[in-house]
């Protein structure tokens, strides 16, 4: 064989045993890349997992606390009914003794203007007696209704703070 004959075959060589060579290289960086891809997934995956993990609880916690802030609203508004019945009572006593009252004012006698005076006294007592009934409704009324509004905000409010401030 030439010396050109030797020389080209050597540089084959060369060139292929370089070929192989750059091909076994991208080989291992195919491999190091893809076992990097799968470890970041990997990775990834697991945050995914323990982010779901962390929802849920919060998501149970905010349940947990709008659960206590909607019984104890109920507990609240069930003691403000209790109240609000033995006012109620209360009132009806005072309006049953104010009637008895009203009842009993003037005088009866012989003088007539002595009885005039009396009746007028006592119709007086009865419009007093029922514009203090009415009064008295009323204002259990509008009791009823600040309770409830204020048990309710207290309930809302509390709600809402379980919901964007975490314990602590």
């Amino acid at each position: 064989m030439s010396s050109w004959g030797v020389r080209v075959v050597a540089l084959l060589a060369a060139v292929g045993s370089y070929w192989l060579v750059y091909q076994h290289g991208r080989s291992v960086e195919r491999a190091e890349a893809v076992a990097t891809s799968a470890q970041r997934d990997s990775g990834d995956r697991l945050a995914e997992v323990l982010g779901e993990r962390g929802a849920r609880e919060e998501e149970q916690r905010r349940t947990a606390a709008h659960e206590e802030v909607r019984a104890h609203a109920q507990e609240q508004k069930t003691i403000a009914e209790g109240a609000a019945a033995g006012a109620d009572a209360a009132g009806q006593r005072l309006h049953d003794e104010a009637g008895k009252l009203a009842a009993t004012v003037g005088c009866p006698g012989a003088d007539p203007a002595v009885a005039a005076r009396g009746e007028a006294a006592r119709r007086a007592a009865m419009v007093l007696s029922d514009l203090l009934a009415r009064a008295d409704a009323r204002a259990g009324e509008l009791a009823a209704a600040f309770d409830r509004a204020r048990i309710a905000g207290l309930a809302c409010e509390k709600s809402y703070n379980a919901l964007v401030k975490p314990p602590g």
